[in-house]
């Protein structure tokens, strides 16, 4: 059981990037970290950030960006400057997930981008939370009636925490749908909504090297506190510790 590489998503460190978003990815390449996920909304936040990546010999194989609603040329050719291959949407509101129709919608939406995409040599993906989970349409879930109308080249980012809070057996869902899932964001916890309540990976209730187990083919592990009670570059740190030994050929 092996991951290929490990990544840091950069909404861990979002208060740091505030005051100091060059020193930020300076300290994030000190943890030993080689990849980050940036984000749209960062890299034209913070002018800083993209120089500071490069500088570190950081990549970023990964994007986060919305992508149902936006202006994919643009989102697309920033994607492509910082060097990544997947722009992933990483955040559908729960309200959008209510009905059939608000599904395929979303899925309709996705395959468009992925269409768009292709053009630039990108790969469109799709993260999930919980709710997409947890909302029932007739015998299966929002995400399954998501995935079940994803063109095949639409991959899948899986918050396997998030998974394991809708009440979700992780490692079924992941047995089931390995074949599209490319990257796994890894945290660990009580399994708790109470973002404040996660814990660096190995520390908490998530099976996680049994998850890993499942998913061997994945292209990376993705290191994420949606937020942290405590120093959050040590908890990195710590999860990079823990995970490292998982990461060969």
């Amino acid at each position: 059981m092996t991951l290929h590489s490990l990544s840091l998503q950069l909404y861990s460190v979002r208060n740091a990037m505030d005051i100091d978003p060059a020193g930020t990815i300076d300290r994030v390449a000190e943890i030993g970290l080689t990849q980050v996920e940036a984000s749209y909304k960062g890299l034209t936040t913070y002018p800083e950030l993209l120089p500071a990546i490069r500088r570190n010999g950081l990549i970023s194989p990964t994007m986060t960006s919305p992508l149902l609603d936006v202006d994919h040329a643009q989102v697309f050719e920033l994607a492509a400057e910082l060097g990544a291959h997947t722009v992933v949407e990483t955040f559908v509101p729960e309200e959008h997930w209510r009905t059939e129709e608000d599904v395929l919608s979303i899925a309709r939406r996705l395959n468009i981008a992925a269409e768009r995409a292709a053009a630039h040599n990108l790969r469109v993906g799709y993260h999930n939370h919980w709710w997409e989970l947890e909302t029932t349409l007739g015998e299966q879930s929002a995400m399954d009636l998501l995935i079940a109308n994803l063109a095949p080249e639409v991959v899948l980012e899986i918050d396997a925490y998030w998974v394991a809070v809708s009440g979700t057996d992780v490692l079924d869902f992941l047995g089931r749908y390995r074949d599209r899932v490319r990257f796994l964001h890894l945290k660990d916890g009580p399994i708790s909504r109470n973002n404040a309540e996660q814990r660096p990976a190995g520390t908490g209730s998530m099976p996680l090297t049994e998850i890993l187990a499942t998913v061997p083919q994945i292209e990376a592990g993705v290191i994420e506190f949606d937020e942290y009670n405590g120093d959050v570059f040590e908890a990195i740190a710590e999860s990079f510790a823990f995970l490292s030994p998982k990461v060969g050929a």
